[in-house]
This record gives structure tokens, sequence and C-alpha cells, in this order.
């Protein structure tokens, strides 16, 4: 009886974080045909995600074997194989601390502690990233969705999705994955 109750919280909580990370998304191919994209632009709805303005001498590269040396197993799991945390489980899910996100796999810095806020799906959330070029799109359609994939623009880690549900002024909500990322607390004057 407790092996099946495990069981059926399990499968709650995974569809519970699949719905949560996905419900802005309208999978219909009206919807899917108003997602285009060029060679450096995503559109989605009005909101326009620029990957030009990446800067391809910052790129770090690194081979399979060289990130799993820098990266735990389940870093590793999430940034270069394209994984997802169970949701309400991430370290900087409630984090409240001032400063900046940077990314776990090369330190980029992605995302600032003012631009965080709380969602309610599961994972952090922020409304834009800390500059124009720090984060890159693909479109991502695993698992039977059509989703808007966020890399760090410098070593192409997954960060996550973005999602156009967010608030003013951007309207978009870039979900991150805890492990995805780090933490680098503002200094006090």
């Amino acid at each position: 009886m407790k092996n099946s109750l495990i069981k059926i919280y399990f499968l709650a909580t995974l569809l519970f974080s699949i719905s949560s990370c996905s419900h802005a998304q309208n999978q219909s191919n009206t919807q899917n045909s108003k997602n285009t994209m060029d060679e450096s632009k995503w559109i989605i709805k009005d909101k326009t995600l620029d990957n030009s303005k990446i800067n391809p001498n910052d790129k770090v590269t690194k081979t399979e074997e060289e990130w799993k040396k820098i990266l735990t197993p389940e870093q590793f799991q999430i940034l270069r194989k394209k994984g997802t945390e169970y949701a309400f489980t991430g370290k900087f899910y409630k984090h409240k601390e001032k400063g900046i996100y940077i990314c776990a796999g090369c330190g980029n810095e992605l995302f600032t502690s003012e631009q965080k806020y709380d969602s309610g799906c599961g994972w952090p959330s922020f409304y834009d990233a800390v500059a124009a070029g720090k984060i890159k799109t693909a479109l991502d359609t695993s698992h039977g969705m059509i989703r808007t994939e966020i890399m760090c623009a410098r070593c192409d880690g997954h960060l996550g999705h973005v999602f156009e549900d967010g608030p003013n002024p951007t309207g978009l909500r870039y979900c991150v994955n805890s492990l995805s990322i780090d933490f680098k607390k503002k200094e006090e004057k």
C-alpha cells in the first residue's frame, strides 16, 4: 500500500511539474504559426528574443568529459543533457538575497535579483535577462510540447524555458532550473 501511494504521489508531482512549466503554451497549430524564426530571432507573440547580440568571441566550449569534471552529475544532466529538476525543489526557488544569478557552467551573468519574482510555477522565475546577448533561445518540441528553450549564450548550457505569461515590463517568464545557475551576492557598501 505504501509503495502504491509513493508511486501515485510521484506521478502526480511529475504531471504537475510538466503542466506548471508549460501551462502558458498553447499547442494548437494556430499558435504555432505565430511563433516564427529567422536565423537570429524568435518571435513570441509581440516580443522579440534576439540571438543576434551574442558575441561569438565569448564562447566557452568543452568536451563532454571536461564538463563532467567541473559539473556535478545533476548539473551535467540539466546543463548539458537538457534535463529538468523537480518543481519546488531547487535551492533558488524561494531565494531572496540581492545579487546576480550566473550560469553554473561558465559564470556568465544571466539574471539579477531585481528581475526575479514568484510565479508559483515551482522554479526560479525572472521577467528579463541581465543584458542582451546573455541568453539564447531555440525551439523545443520535446515531450510533445512546443516551447522556447533558453540557454546560456556563452556555453550553450540548458537553463529552462521562457513563456509569455510574465509580468510587466516584458510579459515574459524565464523559468529556470536552480541547478543550472549559481549566485553572486551583492556586496554591501
